[in-house]
């Protein structure tokens, strides 16, 4: 790509044959700032928005299916957040938090992750539009932040030594970048040995994984280091690393006035009188904030 050109709305994937590793790539640029704009979040929930939708982004880019969708979700209970939704279908991303604004005021300038979540639950659904197949994990929000709680979710529920590394914030000129480094040891199925047991011995792993540990956050985000050159820094070394297709990232939220209509005229008529107010039902739209107004008339077969 164009070095000249910021690198960003990208993730690209990679492999590392001989090491059994696989990982992906991922910087957000505008299309963070194009969903926060439909928002007024302060701060810490930016952020962690941001670091939210670059996970998602990271996840969603595995889908082999290009109509799959993914969807993470994070439920609480007691925290500062009370619901995060993010998905991911077709490159296209979107997102939102529902929070306690007196609750956040309340509490420090940085959060923890227990201080933002409470008792809460990470979900992670894979949709297969194709075959129709359908994959959900959910475990304990534990960690001290959102890239210890992914690891944890993939040690849980698959047992596959996983390595998270996420980052948003505000650069000096204001811009909002958000990036995520993601890394999974593909285990050789040893005769007679635990899958889980790879996460603790298995030299190839601590390798790659360690190598990993030493990129820095300002290296990840940097917009002015194109994604296959942070590949070449951490890996150049091994015999045979490969670079898979890039895939590109826009905001996409697919509510729009023709498909709410769809979905309403599927509601009884006298369902649908009970949510008008002068003849209109309002809808809203939590990803872009927008409330769609839909006419009765318009829903008459």
């Amino acid at each position: 790509m164009d070095t000249n050109t910021p690198d960003l709305d990208r993730a690209i994937g990679f492999t590392i044959p001989d090491k059994n590793a696989r990982g992906r790539l991922v910087r957000l640029g505008p299309v963070i700032e194009e969903i926060l704009a439909a928002h007024a979040y302060p701060p810490v929930i930016e952020r962690l928005l941001g670091e939210a939708l670059a996970l998602t982004a990271l996840l969603g880019s595995t889908l082999k299916d290009a109509g799959g969708q993914l969807t993470m979700q994070a439920q609480t209970q007691n925290g500062i957040v009370d619901l995060m939704v993010c998905d991911f279908k077709g490159g296209e991303l979107r997102g939102y938090v529902q929070f306690d604004a007196d609750k956040l005021g309340e509490g420090p300038d940085e959060p923890s992750l227990f201080a933002l979540f409470g008792n809460g639950f990470l979900g992670i659904t894979f949709d297969q539009a194709t075959t129709g197949e359908r994959y959900q994990g959910i475990v304990p929000l534990d960690g001290a932040t959102l890239s210890e709680a992914a690891e944890n979710y993939f040690f849980q529920s698959e047992q596959i030594p996983s390595l998270v590394r996420l980052n948003a914030g505000r650069r000096d000129d204001g811009a909002m970048v958000a990036s995520g480094l993601f890394l999974q040891h593909l285990p050789e199925g040893e005769e007679g040995r635990d899958r889980i047991h790879t996460r603790l011995d298995h030299p190839e792993w601590q390798h790659v994984e360690t190598l990993a540990a030493t990129m820095g956050v300002d290296e990840l985000g940097d917009p002015g280091i194109p994604l296959e050159n942070l590949v070449w820094r951490l890996y150049n070394e091994e015999r045979e690393v490969r670079t898979l297709s890039a895939v590109s990232l826009s905001r996409g939220c697919r509510c729009d006035a023709e498909y709410i209509g769809q979905v309403l005229a599927k509601f009884p008529e006298s369902e649908r009188e009970a949510m008008a107010e002068n003849g209109v039902i309002g809808v809203d739209c939590a990803f872009c904030a927008k409330t769609f107004p839909v006419a009765l008339e318009s829903l008459k077969a």
